[in-house]
């Protein structure tokens, strides 16, 4: 039996609306905003318009229903492929992409990658340029060995990674054992973005406290060099969050390869 105090994001599910309110939104007083929103967006930005990572698919397993780190990357993929672990964040993101009445609102991400872009003077749609890339949203099963059967996914050329890991592994050997899962979804050469955080335990979202695995930077370079990847890209940011509703002290932002 688990012996932690803290609930298990992909077991027991939470509410994906209070989880985007707490961490994602434009409210005056969110304390995440340079840290999950602008930290995420700038490196995801200068990774794609390096031009090495493309392709014809794009497959994200990220915790909640966050979609900003797709802005980018919807430039450079024709098809984009959501995985999540529990029904309510697949509605809340179906939500969005159809434009339904009482959609989350992620203007305030949009226009923050157009400034950043210089383009804030542009009627570029960068939301409808993603909801035109998210081709399908499809509920996976993390303790499959096809996490989506009976559903076999086409190769990608990339694998998009924020926040899930940290957020379904128990431990070391749990974390390990989920990351070659998500690597097998790769092509050969293919790229991984992976974003976490360092030396958390817990995350909350309205009343329930999350488990978080801990662990530090060392730990996920020897991973990741271990299941055959090569590091091209690496930052870490600390925290600048005031506040105890989480309490990592860095956020990760890595782009590794598969090697052929």
């Amino acid at each position: 039996m688990d012996s932690s105090p803290h609930k298990l994001y992909h077991v027991h599910g939470f509410d994906s609306r209070q989880y985007l309110e707490h961490y994602f939104s434009d409210k005056p007083d969110m304390a995440f905003r340079d840290d999950t929103l602008k930290f995420l967006i700038e490196n995801l930005r200068q990774v794609f318009a390096v031009g090495h990572i493309n392709g014809d698919i794009l497959v994200d397993l990220s915790t909640g229903s966050i979609i900003h780190h797709l802005f980018s990357a919807s430039e450079f993929f024709k098809n984009i492929i959501v995985l999540k672990v529990n029904n309510r964040c697949i509605m809340e993101l179906k939500r969005w992409v159809d434009e339904r009445t009482g959609a989350f609102y992620w203007g305030h991400t949009s226009t923050f990658l157009q400034e950043k872009e210089e383009q804030s003077d542009q009627s570029e749609d960068k939301e409808g340029k993603v909801r035109s890339a998210i081709q399908h949203v499809v509920k996976c099963d993390l303790e499959k060995e096809n996490m989506t059967d009976p559903l076999v996914l086409p190769p990608a050329d990339c694998v998009i990674s924020a926040g899930l890991l940290d957020a379904i592994s128990k431990d070391q050997d749990n974390y390990i054992r989920y990351l070659r899962k998500f690597s097998r979804l790769l092509n050969p050469g293919g790229h991984l973005i992976l974003i976490g955080v360092l030396d958390s335990t817990y995350f909350i979202v309205g009343k329930d406290k999350y488990h978080v695995f801990t662990y530090d930077e060392d730990f996920v370079r020897k991973v990741l060099v271990g299941e055959g990847f090569i590091i091209d890209y690496f930052k870490v940011k600390e925290r600048t969050a005031a506040t105890v509703i989480n309490d990592y002290k860095s956020i990760i932002f890595i782009v590794a390869h598969k090697e052929k």
